[in-house]
């Protein structure tokens, strides 16, 4: 992305339309005629060019996703499966290798990706749609929206890690209620159940998104990076392997500016 600097707001066009202003970039899905699936091969290059440049460039402090048009994302394109198009075309092992480099790089990409994403969800996800905002560190519902793990509904399954990423959002119950049965889960219910941390008016959703995301944008942006490896690391490893590692990433803090006027700024306040 070109810019003039950390205050500059600039767009990048196409199905992943790329706005920054600040240190905060909105990334909106934009194919708002189809209801913004995500399985199409330039949508999911679009992800995994804009994760790289982010998670590159230490000036993006947090990045909002949302949707164009009533829907945050219809998942994978139904149509295109209906005539064995695209990602869906082919014998059983290209169909394999369609899943493998196209949808499941999108999961790989946000997983590698250090800078915190804030879905704004504005109204469906389904399927792949739900799975892509349970791959955000947080997310914020529209009174409109509904999450649905729909696959089996289609005879399918979840494709692109949903499995994993939604039992680690809401539990393997709740997951399996979902995964199971295919059912619509709504706003009100998704905030009961942990899923999203906020349900607002549709009006109130993109300034609700860009409140938290200055939230998290005025801290270090070393210290918000690593809190969220930290608590993604641990969600896999076992007490001491997450110790050793906040060990390791604390002493790296310490030896920060941005901690060292932290602190001296504290100790100014607490003098006064």
């Amino acid at each position: 992305m070109t810019s003039t600097g950390p205050e500059a707001t600039t767009t990048h066009e196409g199905p992943l339309r790329v706005e920054r202003d600040g240190h905060v970039e909105t990334w909106t899905i934009d194919l708002p005629e189809t209801r913004n699936p995500i399985s199409g091969p330039d949508v999911v290059a679009a992800f995994v060019e804009h994760t790289a440049r982010v998670d590159r460039d230490g000036d993006v402090r947090a990045v909002i996703l949302t949707g164009a048009g009533s829907a945050f994302s219809a998942g994978g394109n139904v149509h295109e499966m209906a005539e064995r198009r695209g990602m869906f075309s082919g014998a059983p092992y290209e169909q394999r290798n369609g899943y493998r480099h196209g949808i499941q790089q999108i999961p790989l990409a946000l997983r590698r990706c250090e800078v915190p994403f804030i879905a704004a969800v504005n109204g469906p996800a389904v399927g792949a749609g739900c799975d892509l905002a349970m791959m955000c560190d947080l997310r914020i519902a529209s009174t409109k929206a509904f999450f649905a793990e729909s696959f089996v509904q289609l005879g399918i399954i979840p494709g692109d890690g949903g499995a994993w990423f939604l039992t680690r959002a809401i539990g393997p119950a709740r997951a399996a209620e979902m995964a199971l049965t295919g059912d619509r889960v709504d706003a009100a219910t998704a905030l009961e159940w942990g899923m999203v941390s906020r349900v607002v008016e549709p009006e109130e959703l993109l300034d609700a998104a860009r409140d938290l995301a200055a939230r998290v944008a005025k801290n270090p942006p070393h210290a918000t990076r690593m809190a969220k490896k930290l608590i993604q690391e641990s969600q896999q490893r076992d007490l001491e392997g997450v110790l050793e590692l906040s060990a390791a990433m604390q002493a790296i803090s310490h030896h920060t500016q941005a901690h060292t006027d932290a602190v001296q700024a504290f100790v100014e306040r607490t003098r006064r």
